[in-house]
């Protein structure tokens, strides 16, 4: 191959000879370099095709030597490796130019396909951009499913490309809009959110664009809409999948020729802004129903993001329980520690309201308790309490609580003379059915089909029809 990768590890970290015999023994020519210094000597002499780098050294970081790195050698894939597996990390690795980030621990056999990708691809020089002292605290998690999310938000803050984050109620949606934003080119710029679910649907497309004083009953005044107070900025379209059809009709519009007139105006405005929306529902279901624009949703769906349920990242739960206990006192409650036992019997729960259930569990317990330290008797008490309190809901029966679903969505469900209100009900509660009883099963499909009583190939159908995002054991 006589290609050369150039591989500069701690020189505590046992990577460094395991990741050299692996490459060595792939066929590639390795070398190795134990410090800052001695790698830019390697650097200097034009040696190496690819540079494999940690990112922690006894003599500094290797972030604070990429950008010279990339000045000198504008071709050279530099591939990050780190054990910091947070955001702020993923974010400066495509800041400084590097061609992929890989959290620590990985496979080999992924580090030798990166390798083989950049040696293809050969990126090009990119704009320096310096590090901007953000957040590093924004979105909390090191598992597998959020480094996947980390090295996406890593990509998309470098453009402008359209987003639309899915994910359950609680996973933190509006927190990774969030993150493309600051981490972003228009960081300098408004970031508006706006909830479509909590907009009476007369009021959305004032709203949105603004409305001309006598416009309608009660416009009093002149009013900017979000996409003017957005300029420049990002603009946050939360539960996207409420939006009336009408509404969706001049989004589009504005999407296709980047201008708008406000309710009851004629003056053309123009708009600069990055759009990233988000939903907890299957769009494709709905476009189907006929109550979601398909044309909209392929403007918006440039480039999916899904936010990983509570259930899906259990072994986040010790670093969220802990930055949530960190941060009490900015409610005024007492910092307290927790027993390694209580934090056992957090990992086990269910956690349907995810991140933000969690979060709110423990303030209660924070606000309800003195003790210094929340006991595995304090947590498992707190938690019987929850289960007690969701007992009612458990026995009210299924029909029941079809009957207050339609009570209170009757005006939705009928809304543009909706003729398809079996299927759309029906595919929610299926929808809901599988993914509980594929968390039962942890994702065996097999016995999921047994416990449903279906055959496996109708599950697997059943899964892609409705858009099933879960972590699947493809082995059963």
């Amino acid at each position: 191959m006589n290609k050369k990768i150039i591989l500069l590890a701690e020189d505590d970290d046992s990577i460094q000879l395991v990741t050299s015999e692996f490459l060595s023994s792939e066929g590639y020519a390795v070398r190795s370099a134990k410090t800052l210094n001695s790698l830019w000597r390697l650097i200097e002499k034009g040696d190496g095709d690819v540079l494999v780098t940690d990112v922690m050294f006894p003599d500094g970081e290797s972030f604070d030597l990429i950008p010279q790195i990339k000045e000198l050698r504008p071709n050279l894939p530099i591939i990050i490796i780190s054990a910091r597996n947070n955001l702020q990390t993923a974010i400066s690795s495509v800041e400084k130019g590097a061609f992929e980030y890989l959290p620590k621990p990985f496979d080999l056999n992924d580090l030798n396909a990166l390798i083989n990708k950049a040696l293809v691809i050969k990126p090009k020089l990119k704009g320096q951009t310096l590090i901007r002292k953000k957040s590093s605290d924004l979105i909390i998690g090191s598992s597998k499913a959020m480094q996947e999310m980390y090295r996406v938000i890593g990509r998309l803050s470098q453009n402008d490309l359209t987003v639309m984050i899915y994910g359950e109620s609680g996973t933190g949606k509006e927190l990774v809009s969030k993150a493309l934003h600051i981490f972003g080119k228009r960081s300098d710029h408004p970031f508006v959110a706006v909830n479509m679910a909590a907009i009476p649907n007369e009021l959305i497309e004032s709203e949105l664009f603004g409305h001309e004083k006598g416009s309608f009953t009660g416009a009093y005044q002149k009013s900017d809409g979000k996409f003017k107070q957005a300029e420049k900025g990002t603009l946050f379209l939360d539960e996207i999948g409420d939006m009336p059809i009408e509404a969706q009709t001049r989004l589009l519009r504005v999407l296709q020729e980047g201008e708008f007139t406000s309710v009851g105006g004629k003056e053309k405005i123009k708009t600069d802004v990055r759009i990233v929306a988000a939903t907890n529902k299957d769009l494709k279901s709905l476009i189907k129903l006929g109550s979601f624009r398909e044309d909209l949703f392929y403007r918006l769906n440039v480039v999916p993001i899904h936010t990983p349920a509570l259930r899906d990242k259990i072994e986040d739960i010790p670093q969220l329980v802990e930055h949530f206990l960190g941060t009490a006192d900015k409610l005024g409650l007492p910092i307290k520690k927790i027993d390694k036992n209580a934090i056992t019997l957090l990992m086990n729960h269910y956690w349907p309201g995810n991140v933000r259930e969690l979060e709110n569990f423990l303030l209660r317990v924070c606000a309800l308790y003195s003790e210094d330290t929340l006991s595995e008797e304090i947590v498992e008490k707190e938690l019987l309490q929850v289960k007690v309190e969701n007992q009612s809901v458990d026995n009210i029966g299924l029909s029941k609580i079809i009957d207050g679903y339609f009570a209170n969505n009757l005006n939705k469900l009928l809304k543009n003379n909706n003729k398809n209100i079996y299927s759309e009900v029906i595919s929610e509660v299926e929808q809901s059915m599988i993914k509980n009883v594929l968390f039962i099963t942890k994702g065996n499909q097999l016995k999921a089909a047994q416990i449903l009583g279906l055959n496996r190939n109708t599950l697997r159908k059943k899964i892609g029809d409705l858009n099933i995002n879960i972590q699947l054991n493809d082995d059963h």
